[in-house]
């Protein structure tokens, strides 16, 4: 059975540590992993930020990059686009394209942003309820 989930920057960052659950996780055949193309550009603009509390290198920071595109399939806002209306009913603009993403698709967003699981448009799985949810589901 393969599963997939929207993924919201947050946890797309936690790939580039050393050791990361979130990478083990996101190279793992039976989920299917998206997120919005400006996420991937969100993460460009953090990369100073990502070296300083990763201790990567720029080099390393652009090898983990290809490897995170190769995990997770970055869709443009053109695919979704449509689905932006009923997803800014939401409170926090920030997370209106990956919601509106997750409806397109019709599948839940992978997020530890408390305020994104306020909202009752989509189905948010944290990181350890996704954990549990796999463990119950994937062999």
């Amino acid at each position: 059975m393969e599963m997939e989930f929207v993924v919201d920057t947050n946890v797309l960052v936690t790939f580039f540590w050393e050791g990361s659950f979130t990478k083990k996780l996101l190279v793992k055949q039976e989920l299917e992993f998206f997120s919005p193309e400006f996420a991937l550009e969100e993460i460009n603009s953090h990369c100073d930020e990502i070296l300083k509390k990763t201790g990567i290198s720029l080099e390393e920071f652009k090898k983990v990059r290809r490897e995170l595109a190769i995990s997770v399939e970055f869709i443009p806002l053109e695919e979704y686009s449509s689905f932006m209306g009923k997803a800014s009913a939401i409170p926090d603009p920030d997370d209106v394209d990956f919601v509106a993403l997750a409806l397109k698709l019709n599948c839940p967003i992978w997020s530890n942003d408390k305020g994104l699981k306020q909202q009752s448009v989509v189905k948010v799985f944290s990181t350890s309820e996704l954990i549990k949810l796999l463990s119950t589901t994937i062999p």
